[in-house]
């Protein structure tokens, strides 16, 4: 139900509520490496859309996102660097706030994870939201983030990722946990969920169907509290 619109000059896959919204808010969504044609990615901008957030998917992978199967992941990385996927989504954000938008949220998955987090730790958003990212280095990535971030943290994960162990997050736990974070830190570990799920969870898998729903509803709530 969304479309494409561009804002700063770069394509964006948009979800505009059909209800009454602040237009002075807006949720950014980072996508995984299948970008914003992804069929799955477009229905979590839908969905965030149907529950009244005006939603951006910025196509921050400047239209190459990596194919569904087999694919050379050294060469596509290599050619998606953070000096060449930085500029869109920090261009998007300024255009939004040239236009009035004064609140942002961001919700990373996989790839877009980390560029979350550190948009974070820059103070360029107020709401953080988080599955399972990759990238991320443990602790320094989270380190820097209690040190700089203001934006309260919702971190969605599964105990079956490869990416970050359960030994990682409950490290990352000891970083943030306990109100030393002080914006506010939630983790959810959804059981038999593996790196991915939040996006493209096995939904005839009921673990991971409980993982996809689930993480969806406690991100609804953490954006209802707080921004």
């Amino acid at each position: 139900t969304g479309k494409t619109e561009v804002f700063g000059g770069v394509p964006c896959y948009v979800g505009t509520p059909t209800v009454a919204y602040d237009q002075k808010k807006a949720l950014i969504l980072l996508t995984d490496i299948f970008g914003v044609t992804f069929s799955n990615n477009k229905l979590l901008v839908d969905n965030f859309a149907s529950k009244g957030y005006w939603t951006i998917a910025p196509d921050y992978l400047h239209g190459d996102p990596a194919p569904p199967y087999a694919w050379n992941v050294l060469a596509w990385t290599e050619n998606h660097t953070p000096e060449v996927t930085w500029p869109p989504i920090k261009q998007v954000i300024q255009a939004l706030k040239d236009q009035g938008v004064t609140s942002f949220a961001v919700t990373g998955y996989c790839f877009g994870g980390l560029y979350a987090i550190e948009l974070a730790s820059e103070q360029l958003v107020d709401v953080l939201i988080v599955a399972h990212p990759s990238q991320t280095v443990v602790p320094t990535t989270y380190e820097t983030l209690l040190q700089k971030g203001k934006a309260p943290f919702l971190f969605e994960m599964g105990n079956e990722d490869v990416e970050l162990s359960v030994a990682q997050q409950e490290q990352i736990d000891v970083i943030l946990g306990g109100g030393k974070y002080a914006p506010g830190y939630k983790r959810d570990c959804w059981p038999g969920c593996p790196h991915g799920f939040a996006v493209r969870g096995d939904m005839l898998n009921a673990e991971q169907f409980a993982g996809k729903s689930g993480s969806f509803i406690n991100s609804i709530a953490w954006l209802e509290l707080y921004l």
